[in-house]
């Protein structure tokens, strides 16, 4: 069944995470994307490895993991728009375009006539995303933007790790580009929502997205713990700030996630504890005085925790409804029966491998479920197959091209 956004077609200009993130999830949504590459190397990310895939023969391909995470259901289209006859193909693709997604640093594209105001020319109907460090204007608006830099700027660094005082205390950042894969979230959303617009109005228009904004604006309930609290929130490790307790404790045999929302089950897990007298004791009733005795309250925990299998406390709190879980790895993410029952592994046909393993889409539709049936591709797979159906290009002029080195063919023949 065609997805939701199968009427659109979007031309992706950009490289690395926050917005192939971004366009895949258009993807996955059901939009054509074309994504637009360097013949010489494409995307950068393919070589940021190991691991790579594995061909059928068990050797290292060039498909690194990190590009085959954020570029399923893509149309790979080798150009050199740094040249007169690139920067008209690109040119053409984008006159029949809904959507054009690009990350390059501020003005980066307005030499080769490929920023908004020369596009929205050739297509005022044209949603424009840009996706930058800093974004258009403001000071910093020049700079390069890297996730691990924004962390640290944006406040999120200040939050997460364990605090000063302890082994191991000091500033973390996420083990995951977080403020990449927010951005390209938000992109997302501000594009359908552009869309929305243009249905109405028949006007395209420029979004500007950045990852300092959007890391800013993802610190959430900390941003207004602040900002009506009047003091920075510190770094606390794996505890919550404004609800006690809600963090991780040592058990016999590994660590376990407690996270009691209310003081019922506050109450409750009192009980399993043995220690039902911890949810009458007035410093502890309530969740603002355990939050205040926080001090106190969590080694008398961790002291009672510690004394039982991960296992043993997982049935006993489960059993009562309170909130807990363990700590996974991917392995055992993978393996989980739940995780599996939603499907969030998929394997896709590969021209060099045979299959290469996805992650799910999660988000589950009734009547246009989200997916993808396209691997990510390879370098120029596609190149061949888009000029002819979209710009009308016969196999002379492809040819052409091709010698003249403004386009890549690559591994087209394997499509």
């Amino acid at each position: 069944m065609p997805g939701p956004l199968a009427h659109l077609t979007v031309l992706d200009l950009s490289r690395v995470l926050a917005g192939p993130w971004c366009t895949q999830l258009l993807a996955d949504l059901g939009a054509t994307v074309v994504k637009v590459e360097r013949p010489q190397g494409g995307d950068d990310t393919r070589t940021w490895g190991p691991p790579f895939l594995k061909d059928r023969d068990g050797s290292d391909t060039a498909e690194a993991a990190y590009y085959l995470a954020c570029n399923r259901g893509k149309r790979s289209v080798a150009i050199d728009f740094t040249t007169a006859d690139g920067q008209r193909l690109v040119r053409d693709l984008a006159r029949g375009a809904d959507v054009l997604v690009e990350n390059y640093k501020v003005g980066g594209l307005a030499k080769f006539g490929l920023d908004y105001a020369s596009l929205a020319r050739v297509n005022p109907r044209l949603v424009y995303c840009s996706i930058t460090g800093f974004g258009q204007r403001g000071p910093y608006a020049d700079r390069a933007g890297y996730d691990f830099i924004i962390q640290g700027m944006s406040g999120f660094m200040s939050v997460t790790g364990e605090s000063d005082d302890v082994p191991g205390g000091g500033p973390q950042k996420a083990g995951i580009a977080i403020t990449d894969l927010m951005t390209g979230m938000y992109a997302a959303v501000a594009i359908q929502a552009a869309l929305a617009h243009r249905d109405r109005s028949g006007e395209g228009q420029w979004i500007d997205c950045c990852l300092m904004d959007s890391a800013v604006a993802m610190m959430a309930v900390m941003d207004m713990n602040y900002l009506v609290g009047g003091r920075p929130p510190g770094r606390i490790g794996n505890a919550h700030p404004n609800i006690v307790p809600y963090q991780t404790f040592a058990c016999a045999d590994g660590h376990l996630i407690v996270a009691v929302g209310n003081d019922g089950q506050f109450a409750k897990f009192c009980e399993i504890a043995g220690r039902p007298g911890w949810s009458a004791d007035a410093r502890f009733a309530r969740n603002a005085g355990r939050v205040r005795h926080r001090a106190t309250l969590v080694p008398m925990i961790a002291e009672v925790v510690r004394t039982r299998t991960q296992r043993d406390w997982l049935d006993a709190l489960e059993s009562v409804g309170v909130p807990c879980g363990p700590i996974n790895t991917l392995d055992q993410v993978f393996a989980d029966p739940h995780v599996v029952a939603h499907g969030m592994r998929a394997d896709l046909d590969h021209p060099l491998a045979g299959s290469v393993p996805q992650v799910g889409v999660p988000i589950g539709m009734s009547a246009t479920p989200p997916g993808s049936t396209l691997a990510p591709p390879l370098l120029g797979q596609h190149t061949r197959q888009v000029l002819r159906e979209r710009l009308g290009l016969d196999d002379v002029e492809i040819a052409r091209l091709a010698t003249a080195g403004v386009v890549g063919l690559g591994n087209d023949r394997q499509a």
